[in-house]
């Protein structure tokens, strides 16, 4: 069954404009009448037009208001409680309730981004990144531990992965790409500068254009013909970033054993003899 309606519009709230962003608070607040309206009975009571809701289930990337409405129903079917079900971390709270509490975020996190993470755009970026001739992986600060993630992994499996945290070194690259190459940009907000420019350049040149940042419209992901998507709800307290780069990390696994299933004849050798060789360089326990 169809999910993510709910997580979808708390994700973007803070980005609509005014009247989108009226109906997006009548339907967050009301989500159990919701999927019995028409769409002309919900643009009367929440006092907007009916097209103004057809833009807003756009803006979700969504068909239409009928979809929004199967997968609204779909998260009240699940119970799934993405709204508002993210736990402030107290820092005044003892060590067990900070561990429960940053742990459920995490998982929350996890479950909420598989809400809104499209298949197939995961089936799009795994072909481009098993085609491409280099891939440059761009991200900063907390972003920059995603990008040597997707480094670590790529060149596991014998693909030239190259991850660049310094926005000069990116420059540098993104302006040797050709048709041939991927610059894959990893920024949660989307609206890193330094991500920006890097793509902006990269596109210039030709090549295929990935990105990974937190659900809906942002400077990145714009950018991107490939858009890969998180959705991290979270508190105040993020300590640079939290659940939502667990969140990541979670993708990049995705698309990594996508990647993998499809030539497993050829990549698990190449597992194998990393993992040999790295195995050599540990001590034995005996």
């Amino acid at each position: 069954m169809l999910n993510g309606g709910l997580v979808s519009l708390q994700a973007i709230l803070d980005e609509l404009k005014p009247s989108e962003r009226k109906v997006a608070q009548f339907i967050l607040k009301q989500p159990e009448d919701v999927v019995k309206l028409s769409v002309q009975k919900l643009a009367e009571l929440s006092g907007v037009s009916e097209a103004t809701i057809i833009r807003l289930a756009r803006s979700l990337n969504m068909k239409g208001y009928q979809e929004l409405k199967l997968r609204i129903a779909g998260d009240l079917n699940k119970h799934t409680a993405g709204v508002g079900s993210y736990q402030e971390i107290m820092m005044e709270g003892t060590v067990e309730s900070i561990m429960q509490a940053v742990s459920w975020n995490n998982v929350q996190s996890i479950q909420d981004t598989l809400s809104v993470l499209s298949s197939e755009e995961v089936k799009r970026a795994a072909d481009a990144l098993s085609r491409a001739r280099k891939i440059d992986v761009y991200g900063v600060g907390a972003s920059a531990v995603i990008a040597d993630d997707i480094k670590q992994k790529l060149s596991r499996i014998n693909l030239w992965c190259e991850a660049y945290s310094d926005f000069h070194a990116q420059l540098t690259s993104a302006v040797n790409l050709t048709e041939q190459d991927v610059a894959f940009g990893i920024s949660y907000s989307g609206q890193t500068e330094d991500i920006i420019q890097s793509l902006t350049e990269a596109k210039q040149q030709g090549a295929t254009i990935i990105s990974l940042t937190k659900f809906g419209s942002s400077p990145v992901a714009d950018l991107a013909s490939i858009r890969l998507f998180t959705s991290s709800v979270e508190k105040s307290v993020r300590s640079g970033a939290m659940a939502s780069r667990i969140a990541q990390l979670n993708v990049i696994d995705i698309l990594f054993i996508a990647m993998v299933s499809r030539t497993q004849e050829e990549v698990i050798p190449l597992l194998e003899k990393t993992r040999l060789a790295v195995s050599r360089t540990k001590r034995s326990s005996n």
